[in-house]
C-alpha cells in the first residue's frame, strides 16, 4: 500500500470512532435526561356529572322495647289475656302472683324485674324457673315446689300479663337493676351490705 493510501485508511478509521463515540455519548445523554414524573392524578368530574355512590346498607331496628300505652294499667289490658305461656313464663307469673298479688301493678311489675334482672346478672340460673325455686330465695316456694295460683282470679290475670310484660321489657319499672327486695316490715341483715334503690308499695328492693 502506498503512502498516500495508508494516509487515507488511517482517515477514515479516525472517522468512524468519532462517529461510533458520537452516538454512544448522544445515547447517554438521552438515558440522563429522563425524568420519572409523579403518578397522574384522576380529574375531578365536572359539577354536572352523574356522581354514583355506595347502597346504603340499612339495619332491621331491634323489636321495641317501649309500649305504646299511655299506663301500665292500660298495657296491661292489650296483654293477651288467653296466651298459653311458657313454662319458664308461668314460674315468672306465679312469682309476680305469690309476692305481689296484693300490690298494685308498679309492685307487681317490680317483683317481676327482679326475677327477670336475675337471669341476666351472672350471679343466678339463667331461667325463671331456677330463680324461683332456688332454696332460700322465695318463701312460697316448698321444697322446690310453686304452688298452684287461682287461675280463675283477676290476680292470676294481671299475674300473667305483667309476666309478658316484664318478659318483654314492654315497661320501665322503678326497681331498675334490683336483684333483691323484702317487705317493709321486716329488716334482714344482709339489706345492710346492698345499694337501695327504691321502695314500690310494701317492697323495698336492692342492687
Amino acid at each position: 500500500m502506498t503512502r498516500t493510501g495508508r494516509a487515507g485508511a488511517i482517515a477514515a478509521a479516525v472517522m468512524m470512532c468519532v462517529t461510533l463515540f458520537g452516538v454512544r455519548a448522544t445515547g447517554a445523554s438521552a438515558e440522563a435526561a429522563i425524568v420519572v414524573a409523579p403518578p397522574t392524578t384522576v380529574d375531578e368530574p365536572a359539577a354536572d356529572a352523574p356522581r354514583f355512590y355506595a347502597e346504603e346498607v340499612v339495619q332491621a331496628l331491634p323489636e321495641s322495647q317501649t309500649a305504646d300505652a299511655a299506663s301500665l294499667a292500660e298495657l296491661v289490658e292489650t296483654m293477651p289475656a288467653d296466651a298459653p305461656l311458657s313454662r319458664d313464663l308461668q314460674s315468672l307469673a306465679e312469682a309476680i302472683y305469690f309476692e305481689a298479688r296484693g300490690e298494685p301493678l308498679a309492685g307487681q311489675l317490680a317483683v317481676g324485674a327482679v326475677v327477670v334482672n336475675r337471669t341476666t346478672s351472672g350471679r343466678y340460673p339463667s331461667d325463671y324457673c331456677s330463680v324461683v325455686t332456688q332454696p332460700g330465695q322465695f318463701s312460697f316456694v316448698r321444697q322446690g315446689r310453686i304452688p298452684s295460683p287461682d287461675e280463675n282470679s283477676l290476680a292470676w290475670s294481671n299475674a300473667r300479663a305483667m309476666a309478658q310484660i316484664a318478659h318483654r321489657d314492654l315497661w320501665q319499672s322503678a326497681a331498675g337493676e334490683a336483684l333483691f327486695f323484702h317487705a317493709r316490715y321486716v329488716r334482714p341483715g344482709w339489706a345492710r351490705t346492698k345499694v337501695q334503690l327504691a321502695t314500690i308499695d310494701s317492697h323495698v328492693f336492692y342492687r
